[in-house]
């Protein structure tokens, strides 16, 4: 069963706004509000994906600091959360 694409917006928005610290709260709403708009229906699931992986794990992320195997199709994603 799909869901459809506002569904899944609101899911990743308030994923985002609610993850633990108030750091990344910050910096994850402002970077899934500059993007969510441009993205097709799987690259919403891709963020989705991608929103859920732990604050540690994104912090390494953004700083390009892991080695961590992430789910290939997530790179577009992860480009963009680099460069923001």
């Amino acid at each position: 069963m799909s869901r459809n694409k506002e569904e899944i917006k609101n899911k990743i928005i308030y994923r985002s706004s609610y993850r633990g610290t108030k750091e990344m709260d910050i910096l994850m709403t402002n970077f899934v509000k500059n993007i969510i708009d441009n993205l097709s229906h799987d690259q919403l699931i891709h963020l989705d994906e991608f929103v859920n992986y732990d604050d540690e794990v994104l912090k390494s992320l953004k700083n390009n600091e892991s080695d961590l195997n992430i789910n290939p199709k997530l790179n577009y994603i992860l480009e963009k959360f680099q460069k923001f």
